[in-house]
């Protein structure tokens, strides 16, 4: 029986893509490790807690009220009923190739006042803002203004005396009209 010159090249075609598929998976393994070596999937960062800068932690004052302290360093991430006289600041950061921050500060209260308080030692806002942003260093501005800057602003500085007081004004009536009749 005579070969045909088509099937002959269908069943060339066919035992070459069977060869091709059969040596494809073991290039394939090879090819995709050194792929995978070489690009790593991105990965999100996670920051979770309150931020509490040096400056913060150095501002707290034993005596303080709660609201004093909420003011200062925020909402707290864990203040249960079981420990209502302890608050918890924790920060975490996971950022991809930099090993994950956290961070723990922990305030005793006596009643309403600040008692005590312990945890990591906290950086600066300057050297946690130069972790996040390698490219640029922050500038913290002056936190407190020049007598020139005062003036200029129109704010008298303070060493002046008050104004003196407004003078005697009627005393307010006794009983109000109604609101509605």
């Amino acid at each position: 029986m005579p070969l045909n010159l088509p099937s002959l090249k269908s069943a060339g075609a066919l035992l070459a893509a069977c060869m091709l598929a059969a040596g494809c998976g073991s290039v394939d393994r090879v090819v995709s490790r050194r792929v995978t070596d070489a690009i790593t999937p991105y990965k999100v960062e996670i920051v979770q807690g309150n931020f509490v800068s040096r400056e913060q932690v150095e501002a707290l004052k034993p005596g303080m009220s709660r609201v004093q302290v909420r003011e200062l360093l925020g909402t707290p991430l864990l203040a249960d009923i079981f420990h209502a006289d302890r608050w918890d600041y924790v920060f975490t950061m996971r950022r991809q190739g930099v090993p994950e921050q956290q961070r723990r500060l922990t305030l005793y209260f006596k009643g309403e006042g600040l008692e005590r308080w312990e945890g990591d030692q906290m950086p600066a806002e300057v050297e946690f803002v130069a972790t996040i942003n390698k490219r640029r260093v922050a500038k913290v501005p002056p936190l407190e203004a020049t007598e020139e800057q005062l003036q200029k602003a129109g704010v008298k500085p303070a060493g002046t005396p008050a104004p003196a007081p407004v003078p005697d004004l009627p005393p307010p009536p006794a009983n109000y009209p109604p609101l509605e009749r």
